[in-house]
């Protein structure tokens, strides 16, 4: 089944993979809906810290094509970066290597060079990335799909089924765990902190020898410093503990963080699957499921890539 222009599909899910979809259809000329249980202010990808890297997601392969193509987008929208809240920054990538797993993006991500001792204590990378403000971000792809005709509908799905469309595209995070239902998904859960910026306007992610990461991306107003990725953790309550480890972790690396105000605390379940769900279902009525998600902690990195592909297995 192909579906032409005055057919309508429903997009059920309204973080930054559902709202991206929906956008790319839209601009493609279909009548698109999208069905989302929370506002995108209170939607998971509201959370998060935003920094364009393949982090948690899998294929790997697959998951750096779709993360180049998205580059390539974030790029153009850093253009205007008070209304997208796309801003291209640079940092380091701790323990990153040119010649070892990151090989891949030489050539293709901007800036990219291996540290000096003076920038970072060990190996890593130097680059300059998109860092999206995702308080920003997620409005503007709402305007933007309104005005390319879309409409957003506030309301809470218990099945798919319930979206009686000849296409369906299912954006649904870790709810798609219950809706499809797909016990390989399973939540890895972020803890952040929000800090006033005592002046950092680069951004890094580090690592151990224990495993233990910290990271801070300077966003308009704040620091964000993180993080944590608890495997099989569904709470949505900041850990005091935990918020006190990410400062001073985050402060060993710039030790003016540690006399920051702290401002919010921050919790996200990342979608984490073996593998990313990006595939056409046929129904048994004639009508076509689309699966986009599981996307682990790179929904924004692949969110255009993954939406265009979506787009294209909708459209048949």
């Amino acid at each position: 089944m192909e579906i032409g222009r005055n057919d309508e599909v429903i997009v059920v899910g309204g973080g930054v993979i559902g709202l991206t979809t929906a956008l790319v259809l839209a601009e493609r000329g279909h009548r698109v809906r999208v069905w989302t249980r929370d506002p995108v202010e209170r939607t998971t990808s509201a959370v998060a810290g935003a920094l364009w890297w393949p982090y948690k997601i899998e294929p790997l392969a697959l998951a750096r094509e779709w993360a180049l193509r998205s580059l390539e987008v974030y790029a153009e929208l850093a253009g205007d970066p008070d209304a997208t809240g796309v801003r291209m920054i640079e940092g380091v990538l701790g323990e990153g290597e040119l010649d070892g797993a990151d090989a891949w993006a030489v050539g293709r991500v901007p800036g990219l060079r291996g540290t000096t001792d003076a920038e970072y204590g060990g190996a890593g990378l130097w680059a300059r990335l998109p860092l999206i403000d995702m308080p920003t971000h997620l409005p503007w792809l709402r305007e933007r799909f309104r005005s390319a005709g879309g409409a957003i509908e506030t309301r809470t799905v218990s099945s798919l089924t319930e979206a009686e469309a000849p296409v369906v595209v299912n954006c649904t995070g870790l709810g798609a765990r219950e809706l499809v239902p797909d016990p390989a998904l399973r939540p890895v859960r972020g803890q952040l902190v929000v800090v006033e910026n005592p002046g950092i306007d680069t951004w890094l992610t580090s690592s151990d020898a224990a495993g233990e990461m910290a990271y801070f991306f300077p966003q308009p107003g704040r620091l964000l410093l993180g993080g944590t990725a608890d495997d099989g953790a569904w709470s949505l309550e900041p850990d005091p503990k935990v918020a006190e480890a990410i400062v001073r972790r985050c402060a060993g690396l710039r030790p003016e963080i540690a006399g920051a105000r702290v401002l919010a605390h921050r919790v996200g379940l990342r979608p984490v699957r073996d593998a990313v769900r990006l595939e056409r279902e046929p129904l048994p009525d004639g009508r076509v499921l689309v699966h986009n998600y599981g996307h682990g902690g790179a929904g924004v990195t692949v969110a255009w890539g993954c939406a265009e592909e979506a787009a294209a297995l909708a459209s048949g």
